[in-house]
């Protein structure tokens, strides 16, 4: 196996999908803006374990971090895109830097990622680059995450018409609320979507998973 890469590490969904692709044995790359110590669970999973920093608007950095990942692991089998602004912001309140910021981490940073490594999974045949959405519905409170979030979908879409022929699954979780351990929204039950869709056989390939509490959690019906 040649590992999970996992972009915006941070300590509730970034890491929850982390130790889920551990529990299989995968190892685990863990990008962030800030260097994390990985937690403990993920720290004692027993799987090799590699921290690279790099901010997701870094082009250059990311794609470092990327390569680096590559050389220690050969091509990831997975990636996933897990960084986002989440912020309040109604009609008319965010500049245009503001909103240019946001749309920077919130969509380019995934083009990014997917377009330097997506290239080298469908040259051999498979792979999986997941993108962590939100916001089935937009919210006027929450302008710029609304955007961003729908044109995650977009970007999934253009991004299975160029690589999913050769065998690139491409696909988005949707998190419907907020995101806290021992609610319905426990990362570690949303990390389950995230190795769902990862293994899903190709036939059956489906390019958003919806996390909107416990019911909807891969295998219940």
């Amino acid at each position: 196996m040649s590992g999970a890469v996992i972009i915006g590490a941070g300590p509730g969904i970034g890491q929850a999908v982390a130790r889920r692709f551990a529990r299989e044995g995968l190892p685990i790359t863990l990008i962030a803006r800030t260097l994390r110590t990985p937690d403990p669970a993920l720290a004692s999973s027993g799987v090799p374990i590699t921290t690279l920093q790099a901010d997701s608007t870094d082009q250059t950095a990311l794609i470092a971090a990327l390569d680096e990942a590559t050389r220690q692991y050969g091509t990831p089998d997975v990636v996933v895109y897990n960084a986002a602004i989440i912020q309040a912001d109604a009609p008319g309140e965010l500049s245009v830097a503001g909103h240019m910021d946001a749309w920077a981490v919130n969509v380019i940073g995934a083009l990014n990622a997917a377009a330097h490594i997506a290239p080298a999974m469908a040259a051999r045949g498979g792979g999986t680059f997941l993108i962590t959405g939100g916001m089935p519905e937009p919210k006027p409170q929450y302008v710029s995450l609304s955007l961003g979030k729908a044109a995650v979908r977009t970007l999934v879409t253009l991004l299975d018409q160029e690589y999913g022929a050769a065998g690139v699954h491409v696909a988005s979780v949707t998190v419907a609320g907020p995101v806290a351990p021992g609610t319905d929204f426990d990362p570690d039950d949303i990390a389950e979507h995230y190795w769902h869709l990862h293994t899903q056989p190709r036939a059956h390939w489906t390019h958003e998973s919806l996390h909107a509490g416990p019911s909807s959690k891969p295998g219940r019906a």
